[in-house]
């Protein structure tokens, strides 16, 4: 399906008919616990939508976009991660899984980010603006070129994983030094 506007559907009592949707919109739809497995979306937009606990079993996101979305509980490791590239605005993504992916110069912006997983995520040149990081893991992860200046609530050990020309604010250093339970005044 190509070049189609989506609009207030509830996608839990009306499935998805195709396989592959490119250059569409999604505007207020329910996803939320159904499966997207194998479907493929193509310089597409979510906008406002709710796709908490979606199944993403080889689903394809290339250049996709989401805006104002609930997506609570989401384990992208388990897309299918050839050629995946999404972006997110003003999402609330707590407790997602982003294990081993590849997100180079993904962005993240004023999103809820808490108790998300990037362990082992390579995030080389990612931008968190102005995200809440609150107990993010970052376990072996790049974090190569990553903007983090506007980011908050994040704990990051410098020793396991690898930061070399990140950005920091001054007041984030204190994010950097957690683990050594020292007092920054």
């Amino acid at each position: 399906m190509q070049d189609q506007i989506f609009e207030n559907i509830d996608f839990t009592t009306n499935s998805l008919k195709e396989n592959e949707y490119e250059l569409c919109t999604f505007s207020n739809c329910n996803f939320s616990n159904i499966s997207l497995a194998g479907i493929t979306f193509l310089d597409c937009r979510f906008e406002s939508c709710d796709l908490s606990m979606v199944n993403l079993s080889s689903t394809s996101f290339k250049e996709v976009l989401f805006v104002n979305c609930k997506m609570l509980g989401l384990n992208f490791n388990d897309c299918n991660n050839f050629l995946l590239s999404i972006n997110f605005e003003r999402c609330l993504l707590n407790l997602s899984l982003f294990y081993q992916l590849k997100l180079k110069n993904s962005q993240f912006r004023k999103c809820s980010l808490q108790e998300v997983d990037f362990s082992e995520t390579d995030l080389t040149n990612v931008v968190f603006d102005d995200c809440d990081l609150s107990r993010a893991i970052f376990d072996r992860s790049i974090l190569e070129k990553v903007d983090f200046r506007t980011a908050f609530n994040y704990s990051i050990d410098p020793e396991i994983n690898r930061l070399r020309k990140a950005k920091f604010s001054r007041i984030g250093i204190e994010g950097l030094l957690h683990k050594y339970h020292i007092e920054i005044s």
